[in-house]
């Protein structure tokens, strides 16, 4: 079985609730580990509270901050210095929290109109600008595919080949079990062509809905059961065997488990790693 103590909580779970709330419904159901996000209507990551006040509530409930999720179209040239500005106040913040990674997620624009290896290209040239960033403070950038087919970075072999070639030691690639069973990779190539030692943090949800997968949308996105149609369990499994020691974050996008009265998701959650980790 898998330890109960890799399993974190990303605040999409609940974004209802303010900074402290949510700090203390992650410890309360056993996870000490949460994720925070830049992207919830009306807060930014910390509610607009100082720093210092921020990394003592995590601390006083017994929760560590594990990444700060995201920098946007981090592979998009035509954003870079704006990217590069948000990046930096990103990581300040992140070294205020005591959080040590920021996850970058790449252009996911049916608008994109950059060829292949331009996108190809332009995510290496990317992680090459930030490395310095990230190597001044000693902290991590986890590199997320997303498996959409706008994205402008769906595969974690192209991930994990972007990084090694950017030169930089402080690039790990998210490996998202949704995504995953989207995108281009099979499920051979996870231990063959794809080094897990390269996965800095794996997010799981899960898709019960009958909708065909080209349909598949964050909407769709629940805590994992038994009638999971993405195999995330199965995925964690295997990167589990291969070697991967890392975290596992739940991260259901879906309004329905959103919208949970407390009580209710916290049940669910619990049941949730129950499942995955036996």
């Amino acid at each position: 079985m898998i330890d109960p103590g890799r399993f974190a909580l990303n605040r999409i779970t609940i974004p209802s609730l303010g900074l402290e709330d949510f700090f203390r419904f992650s410890a309360d159901i056993g996870l000490g580990k949460v994720e925070l996000r830049n992207d919830l209507d009306g807060r930014d990551v910390i509610d607009g509270l100082p720093p210092s006040t921020a990394a003592a509530m995590a601390e006083r409930h017994g929760v560590r901050i594990i990444t700060i999720n995201a920098l946007q179209k981090f592979n998009l040239k035509a954003v870079r210095a704006k990217a590069t500005e948000e990046l930096e106040k990103l990581l300040d913040l992140a070294a205020a929290i005591r959080c040590p990674a920021i996850v970058l997620c790449p252009n996911n624009d049916t608008g994109d109109g950059r060829d292949a290896v331009t996108r190809v290209a332009e995510t290496v040239d990317a992680l090459k600008a930030f490395g310095p960033l990230f190597m001044k403070r000693g902290m991590l950038g986890y590199v997320e595919p997303l498996g959409f087919p706008e994205s402008s970075l769906s595969s974690v072999l192209v991930a994990m080949d972007a990084a090694k070639s950017s030169g930089f030691t402080c690039y790990r690639a998210v490996y998202d079990t949704f995504h995953h069973y989207l995108g281009p990779d099979t499920e051979t190539d996870i231990g063959s062509l794809y080094d897990v030692s390269r996965t800095g943090l794996i997010h799981v949800s899960g898709v019960e809905s009958g909708i065909g997968k080209e349909k598949y949308r964050d909407e769709h996105r629940v805590l994992p059961g038994p009638e999971d149609r993405t195999f995330s369990k199965e995925q964690i499994q295997r990167h589990v065997a291969l070697g991967y020691k890392g975290d596992i974050s739940l991260e259901p996008f879906s309004s329905a488990v959103q919208s949970m009265p407390p009580r209710e998701l916290a049940a669910a959650v619990k049941q949730s790693v129950e499942y995955l980790r036996s």
